[in-house]
């Protein structure tokens, strides 16, 4: 039984992030709003607008001196909060980081094939992350391995920026370029 009651009260303190209607307990509020004039209203009275205009009276600033209440449906106030915040949402973009491979001595062909697959994944506005790996001894040779992420850094200018230079790691060498914005 003891259970259920706190169950039921944590529903309902989830469901309610406002204090509405007979759940406000102060003698008077400062009343706001399109349709009342903006004064410092008793709780009673306050109700009986709200209640003439068929609506609810929703305690919007609880801290304030008196409190802050305005006279809305609340239903539809959180029902448009709840579809502005999936808007908000949606609009917020994901990250995707795109890969690309080389090794210290890649030939021309292949670095020319691999600089049109960057280019093609900063147009559509992911980040890309070059980065040369070193076989076995190759690691003789990471000037090359710079050499190179620098030569795909400034063919790559015009489509992004660098946001981290060459840096060696382990066996690996690796550049991030992001896009840029206007494209």
């Amino acid at each position: 039984m003891r259970r259920r009651r706190s169950q039921q009260a944590f529903r309902e303190k989830k469901e309610d992030a406002h204090r509405i209607n007979h759940r406000i307990r102060v003698d008077e509020v400062r009343l706001v709003g399109d349709n009342v004039e903006t004064d410092i209203y008793p709780i009673k009275k306050a109700r009986e607008l709200a209640e003439e205009q068929g609506l609810d009276l929703v305690e919007i600033s609880p801290k304030a001196n008196p409190p802050v209440c305005k006279i809305m449906d609340y239903k539809k106030f959180l029902y448009e909060q709840k579809k502005r915040d999936k808007a908000l949402k949606a609009k917020a973009t994901k990250v995707t980081i795109k890969e690309i491979r080389f090794g210290p001595n890649t030939d021309e062909h292949d670095y020319e094939f691999k600089k049109k697959h960057a280019e093609k994944f900063l147009q559509d506005g992911a980040k890309l992350k070059a980065y040369v790996f070193f076989k076995g001894r190759s690691i003789v040779y990471k000037d090359k391995g710079q050499i190179l992420l620098l030569r795909l850094a400034t063919d790559l200018e015009e489509y992004g920026k660098v946001e981290q230079m060459p840096k060696l790691e382990g066996k690996r060498m690796t550049m991030f370029i992001a896009p840029k914005k206007g494209k």
